[in-house]
């Protein structure tokens, strides 16, 4: 489990040169207006989305990247206990992956993301391809 970070960032390619550096680390996936991290020290998994609009370093969302589609069922089912909303858990495509997911919107505002990566997608853009209803429902990237 590592924490997720993302940003809107106005400079794609400063803002890899910058955390590359600072994390001495490679990007583990580029893809264009997109660039991650997958940092051991610490566990970090740090998204970096172009977005030259948004205020340079603001927050995109939050995350929490699992290992297993399990994970996922048992941290919404344990949120929706406690009396948070999730938007359930989806199969989704969305930031160039395919992913199980459920987001929760923090009272401060900001949205999280619990996930579990299970491949590859070929675009940015959020697109739910199975839900408990069987309808889509964009939750992702903004």
């Amino acid at each position: 489990m590592r924490l997720q970070l993302a940003l809107n960032v106005p400079d794609l390619a400063e803002a890899v040169a910058f955390y590359g550096k600072m994390f001495n680390a490679e990007p583990a996936r580029e893809r264009p207006g997109y660039a991650n991290f997958a940092i051991n020290e610490p566990p970090l998994k740090l998204v970096l989305f172009e977005n030259p609009d948004a205020e340079p370093g603001s927050l995109n969302h939050l995350g929490v990247e699992v290992e297993t589609k399990e994970e996922v069922a048992h941290a919404e089912a344990r949120l929706n206990d406690e009396g948070i909303g999730t938007t359930g858990v989806d199969d989704t495509e969305c930031c160039w992956a395919t992913k199980t997911e459920t987001w929760v919107n923090a009272p401060d505002g900001n949205r999280w993301e619990l996930y579990v990566r299970t491949g590859d997608a070929e675009h940015l853009g959020n697109t739910v391809v199975a839900d408990s209803d069987g309808h889509p429902q964009p939750v992702c990237c903004g």
